[in-house]
Order: structure tokens, then C-alpha cells, then sequence
């Protein structure tokens, strides 16, 4: 791949395990500040994560679990709209006053690409507050300048595993899909880079282990790192121990 031109990451799940600690946490906070009884188990919540994007995620909720709940306001789009927002504020608060880590190897790998001149870019539902709370949280606080474009919530019609994220950074930067590689946590984010062209990367979490992963480049448990070792799942990666730019060459 000697014409590799840039890297296009999702978020929640790749960068940072930000789904059961957080998402869930400031979903459930949201509720009890709403005054609903709903809470998201860890067991539920990776039910839900079959759904893309919080609002609809929380629609999906009510539609299966809570089909009679009707809203105070009676404009249910509105209530989970206003629902979500306040979900976001908990959000941002949880990365502020405890960081979520980023993932084993995802720094070090963004720092090499930087170093090298590759590009970096975001492509993910989750909303454009939630992204920088979290890089500048967790990476750090002029790392949004670090990527050229960050396509994120509801800039498209359609989110994953709809390829419309995906299709508007390449658009947006007048990429190729061959010059990038896409990084991916789940089966809902393989088939939305696929649908784009895009040979994907995915490091797997533990809600997303029993996701069909077919068509990925590689299938790794982390990027890893010197001392802390990946796990290969599928995908030659010779005698790599951890995940490094000449293994994104060798595609």
C-alpha cells in the first residue's frame, strides 16, 4: 500500500473503551435527572449498541422495552432530543473528573502517523462534543488540530453501518479509499468503512467479540504496545507483537 495516505478512526470502543463506563453511566444519569426509572445494565447496554447514535439508540429503547411510555411533553423526537443533550453534559463531565484511557497503542500509533506525514481523520455517530471531550481529555488539549476532519453525529442522513460518514471525509478531503485505512471496533463500523471501500483495521472490545468480522484486513484485541503485546485474531501480522505503520504498509 505505498500510496497510503491517511488514517480514518472511529471512536467510542476504538480509541477508548468509552461504552460501559461511560456512555451507559451518563445515559442512566440523564434518565434519573428526567425523573424515569429506565437503567441500562452493562448486559443491556451491549444490546442497545446494536443501535447507532445515542438518540436512536434511546428511541429503540422506549419502542422495545418501554412501548406504552409517553412523553411528558408529548413530542417524544423532542423529549429524547432534550434526554440526549443532557446525556452529552454527563458525558463530558465523567471524562473531566475521571479519564477514560485511551486504548492500549492508539497514541503511539496517531504520533507515528504524524511523524510520518500521514493524514489523520475522525468518522463516527457519536456527537462532536463527546469527540473532543474526549481527545482533549484523554490525548491532549490542541488534538483536534491533529486531524483534518472530524465527521461526526448528525452531519449525515444515515449513520452506521450506512457508509455515509465515511463517504463524506473522503469527499471532504478528496481522498481515495485506497490512499486510507479505517480503524473500527464493531461489526456496525466494519460495514459502514466497507461500504466505503476502505480496507479496516478493527480492534475488538467485549461487547463487540461476537461481531462478524469478515472482511476485515486485520482482527486485532488492541494495537497493543512494546510491552504489552495484541492478541492476532485474524490477519498475518508475521512476528509484529503490537501494531505499527509497516503492518499498515503491508496491505
Amino acid at each position: 500500500m505505498s500510496n497510503l495516505r491517511a488514517l480514518i478512526f472511529d471512536v467510542d470502543g476504538t480509541l477508548a473503551d468509552t461504552e460501559r463506563d461511560g456512555h451507559r453511566v451518563a445515559f442512566n444519569q440523564a434518565f434519573a435527572d428526567a425523573g424515569l426509572a429506565w437503567n441500562w445494565s452493562p448486559d443491556l447496554y451491549g444490546k442497545l449498541l446494536e443501535v447507532t447514535g445515542g438518540k436512536e439508540r434511546i428511541q429503540h429503547y422506549v419502542n422495545t422495552y418501554e412501548p406504552t411510555f409517553k412523553s411528558p411533553a408529548g413530542d417524544l423526537k423532542s423529549f429524547v432530543a432534550t434526554l440526549h443533550a443532557n446525556k452529552t453534559e454527563h458525558y463530558k463531565k465523567l471524562l473531566k473528573d475521571a479519564v477514560i484511557p485511551l486504548r492500549p497503542g492508539v497514541k503511539r500509533l496517531l504520533l507515528a502517523a504524524r511523524e510520518q506525514g500521514l493524514r489523520l481523520a475522525i468518522a463516527t455517530t457519536t456527537t462532536p462534543a463527546n469527540v473532543t471531550a474526549l481527545l482533549e481529555s484523554s490525548l491532549s488539549p490542541d488534538s483536534l488540530s491533529w486531524f483534518d476532519i472530524i465527521g461526526a453525529g448528525d452531519i449525515v442522513p444515515k449513520k452506521k453501518p450506512a457508509s455515509d460518514i465515511y463517504q463524506y471525509v473522503l469527499e471532504q478531503m478528496d481522498w481515495k479509499p485506497e490512499e486510507c485505512v479505517a480503524f473500527e471496533d464493531s461489526g456496525q463500523g466494519l460495514k459502514s468503512s466497507l461500504g466505503a471501500g476502505l480496507k479496516t483495521v478493527i480492534t475488538l472490545n467485549d461487547y463487540t467479540r461476537s461481531h462478524d468480522f469478515t472482511g476485515a484486513a486485520f482482527v486485532l484485541s488492541s494495537f497493543g504496545e512494546p510491552d504489552q503485546p495484541f492478541e492476532a485474531i485474524a490477519g498475518d501480522v508475521g512476528n509484529a507483537t503490537y501494531f505499527d505503520l509497516p503492518l499498515i504498509q503491508a496491505l
